[in-house]
């Protein structure tokens, strides 16, 4: 009887602490609009998910920067609720990224997007700091690239070591993040507000495929890259930026927080799972239970940030949740073009479908949370 008072007790003080734990943005000179953003993405998040598209505003299956233009809206007559943007390349001076969208056009969509009261979110595929200076043909998803590995470890070749302090490649890294913060300081209200969003840098990186993924440096590196990254905007005042950490699929919250890189340093806790299938089902299941339990004990955001396809399976089991946004990555035709692709190479089944199902499901479009502040 004693054991089970003792262990009543302990429970009661931990869902006592859980409870307590206060949700606000990481950053304790977080702008008043950052701070705005976090409420309002938490107070969405306990009614419901909101739905994602990458790149849905800048470029669609069969078109390119149509002002306006949504293949979510196309098919549902509703904007998503989330927005993603990407940045690759914008480290090396180009003038679009490495999906051939002018960096123009995402701040003009972007900013047209926070006016109208949508949600943003970035991502960063910058390339290989080490493979990119070599000499040869580059491509946007090849040599030179994020995904340019095969020559990295973690005690070989050390690409997030070298662009650390003390590193071969810290000061143009300091270039690319110069480069980073002044085009995130561009992003303004036309009073000259700093525009909040959300930021992913460093995604997936319980993966290998990515220079600053596991095996490719040590955890701690990885967590040391984080932070230099947040520190060095925050020194630029960029106090407007939520920063999500995210991984690849992990199976257990101990893996999910190999890398961490503190609590002062995360707004979101976020996850990445491609696939679907029963066992699909109970792994994502699995990883949802202890993410989300996690963002809970710590104050924090959650979101399933990429995912794909978003089954009806799928669907039914983010219901269980308070995840506040589930994305579905880019339309579009490939890397490189800059026309859309002709009639005959166009899928001939709907890949859209599933956007039907999530409306009658209850997800939540641009619509439904444009009012909800």
């Amino acid at each position: 009887m004693k054991k089970v008072i003792i262990s009543t007790i302990s429970l009661l003080l931990v869902c006592v602490s859980v409870a307590a734990q206060e949700f606000k943005p990481a950053d304790p000179e977080a702008t008043k609009e950052a701070v705005a953003l976090f409420e309002r993405i938490l107070k969405i998040q306990k009614k419901g998910t909101m739905y994602g598209h990458q790149d849905d505003l800048v470029t669609g299956r069969t078109w390119w920067a149509e002002y306006g233009r949504s293949d979510t809206k196309d098919k549902v007559g509703d904007y998503p609720a989330i927005a993603g943007f990407e940045l690759g390349e914008l480290e090396l001076g180009h003038k679009r990224s490495l999906d051939s969208i002018a960096f123009s056009d995402i701040s003009n969509r972007l900013k047209w997007f926070y006016e109208k009261d949508g949600i943003i979110t970035v991502s960063w595929h910058l390339v290989n700091p080490v493979s990119s200076q070599w000499p040869g043909i580059k491509e946007p998803n090849g040599a030179g690239s994020a995904w340019d590995v095969s020559m990295l470890s973690a005690d070989g070749i050390n690409a997030v070591r070298s662009v650390l302090p003390g590193g071969a490649n810290n000061a143009m890294f300091n270039s690319w993040l110069e480069r980073l913060a002044r085009f995130f300081l561009s992003l303004r209200t036309d009073d000259g507000t700093l525009i909040p969003f959300i930021f992913r840098p460093y995604h997936e990186h319980s993966g290998s495929f990515f220079w600053w993924g596991r095996g490719r440096c040590y955890d701690e590196e990885y967590a040391a890259l984080f932070r230099y990254t947040v520190d060095f905007l925050r020194g630029k005042g960029l106090h407007n930026i939520l920063f999500a950490y995210n991984t690849d699929k992990v199976y257990s919250k101990e893996e999910y927080l190999r890398g961490y890189p503190g609590d002062n340093y995360v707004d979101m806790i976020s996850i990445d799972w491609y696939g679907q299938g029963e066992e699909f089902n109970r792994n994502v299941t699995a990883a949802l239970d202890f993410t989300t339990a996690l963002a809970a004990e710590k104050g924090k955001l959650h979101a399933l940030s990429e995912c794909g396809p978003l089954s009806d399976d799928l669907q039914k089991i983010l219901k269980n949740y308070e995840s506040a946004y589930v994305l579905t990555w880019r339309n579009a035709p490939p890397r490189g073009k800059v026309t859309a692709p002709a009639p005959s190479k166009r899928p001939k089944h709907d890949p859209d479908a599933f956007l039907i199902s999530l409306k009658k499901n209850g997800y939540f479009f641009y619509e439904d949370i444009k009012d909800i502040h």
